[in-house]
C-alpha cells in the first residue's frame, strides 16, 4: 500500500509565500514522476508542476517563475515553493506520485488527500 501525505497548506496575503511538502510511504520500488495539481469546485484538476527522478520539471504557464518543484528521492518527497501567490492561485492542491511498486506490484498513479491554499486580497 501507498499513502502520499501532504503539508503545507494555509491562508497567506496577496505577494506571500507558501512550501507545499508531500512524502510518499510504503511499498514503493521506484518513483518516476512526482507533481502538483490543483482544483477548484467544479472545475477540472489541472497541472501545476511536475519531476521526473531525472530531468527536467515542467510547469503550468500561469505558475512559471513564480513556482518552483523539487523532489529529494532519497526522502520520497516533493516540494513545491510558491512565491508571488495572487488570489488566483486559490485552490486545493493535490500531490501526485507515479510510481512501481515493490514485489512486482506494477506502476500505477496515486494522490494524497489534498491541502488548501487560500490566498487573500
Amino acid at each position: 500500500q501507498v499513502q502520499l501525505v501532504e503539508s503545507g497548506g494555509g491562508l497567506v496575503r496577496a505577494g506571500g509565500s507558501l512550501r507545499l511538502s508531500c512524502a510518499a510511504s510504503g511499498n514503493i520500488f521506484s518513483i518516476i514522476t512526482m507533481g502538483w495539481y490543483r482544483q477548484a469546485p467544479g472545475n477540472q484538476r489541472e497541472l501545476v508542476a511536475k519531476i521526473p527522478s531525472v530531468g527536467s520539471a515542467n510547469y503550468a504557464d500561469s505558475v512559471k517563475g513564480r513556482f518552483t518543484i523539487s523532489r529529494d528521492n532519497a526522502k520520497n518527497t516533493v516540494y513545491l515553493q510558491m512565491n508571488s501567490l495572487n488570489p488566483e492561485d486559490t485552490d486545493v492542491y493535490y500531490c501526485n506520485a507515479d510510481l512501481v511498486t515493490a514485489n512486482f506490484g506494477g506502476r500505477n498513479e496515486y494522490w494524497g488527500q489534498g491541502t488548501q491554499v487560500t490566498v487573500s486580497s
